[in-house]
């Protein structure tokens, strides 16, 4: 897993802004594992179409632009599949 380290400063309203997205995004990662369970042969096409579809369904996930869901649900995907390769092996 990468981690970047970083030091903020900024207001509350910022910081607070900055929660509601990282929020978003892990909602967004959690409903992709959950369609992955559910569906074995899920396909990054899958997931390009739930993250559409969780933009119409939560307004406040259309707030967080398209790029940003869609590599949440990509990130989602990459762990699949290193998990998938570490029980192979």
């Amino acid at each position: 897993m990468l981690v970047h380290e970083v030091k903020l400063y900024g207001s509350q309203t910022q910081y607070g802004l900055l929660d509601e997205a990282i929020r978003t995004a892990q909602l967004v990662r959690n409903k992709a594992l959950r369609l992955w369970m559910d569906l074995k042969g899920t396909s990054k096409a899958n997931m390009s179409a739930l993250c559409a579809l969780l933009a119409k369904e939560f307004e406040w996930a259309a707030k967080l632009n398209s790029m940003a869901r869609q590599a949440a649900a990509e990130e989602q995907g990459s762990l699949r599949q290193r998990a998938q390769s570490d029980v192979a092996s």
